[in-house]
């Protein structure tokens, strides 16, 4: 499958992104020093989580007031922040990591399908076999156990060992192993599923985008 230059493009910007915030994420969480400007990487996504959230709200005085209140709260709170630049990142990617978890483990007790097994039927038509019915439901609970996992290692780390220990696990590693759970997974794929009940990687990563897009208010 060919990629357009514009998309490439894209990608690889959101590659080098991706890549110069981790880094600037272990470098100012793993030193253990106060740092203005990592508080401020740290508490980005929040604020621009914020900021959206504000932007929808129809009444514009309730959301300035909104804003000027955060504003306030983060003026504040910005001497202690500072200091706290290792717990923000922390505190911001282990709910990132119990999210996931419940997002993959509710769909394994609720009414309706896992949810790998919905992205599979959106890739092969509404149609799956017995054992791709089986399997997806068995990928499902290896996610979600992975991304407990994710959890439970980032939180012994931080409680237990050294900022830059800690930092080098969950601001370096954590793309890194993500990445590779959804290579293993693939090759068990190919070991389980014969040819026609497989799907490639990118067709994985296709569905979940798909996913999120149906899911996005």
């Amino acid at each position: 499958m060919s990629i357009s230059p514009v998309r490439l493009l894209r990608l690889t910007g959101v590659v080098v992104l991706g890549v110069a915030w981790a880094v600037a994420a272990h470098v100012t969480s793993a030193s253990g020093e106060p740092s203005g400007w990592g508080a401020a990487l740290a508490l980005l996504p929040l604020g621009l989580a914020l900021a959206l959230g504000l932007w929808r709200i129809p009444n514009r005085g309730l959301a300035l007031a909104g804003a000027l209140a955060a504003l306030a709260c983060l003026a504040w709170l910005w001497p202690l922040l500072r200091t706290q630049v290792a717990l923000l990142y922390f505190v911001q990617q282990l709910g990132i990591y119990v999210m996931l978890a419940a997002l993959f483990g509710r769909s394994l007790g609720g009414p309706g399908e896992p949810l790998v097994t919905q992205m599979a039927r959106r890739l092969h038509g509404g149609t799956l076999s017995e054992r791709q019915v089986g399997y997806t439901r068995g990928v499902t609970l290896a996610w979600t156990l992975f991304f407990l996992g994710m959890a439970g290692a980032s939180t012994a780390l931080f409680l237990l060992a050294s900022p830059a220990t800690w930092s080098f696990f969950a601001n370096l590693l954590g793309a890194p192993l993500i990445g590779l759970m959804f290579v293993a997974e693939f090759l068990v794929r190919c070991l389980v599923l014969p040819p026609g009940e497989r799907s490639t990687l990118a067709d994985a990563v296709r569905a979940w985008r798909q996913h999120q897009s149906d899911s996005a208010p």
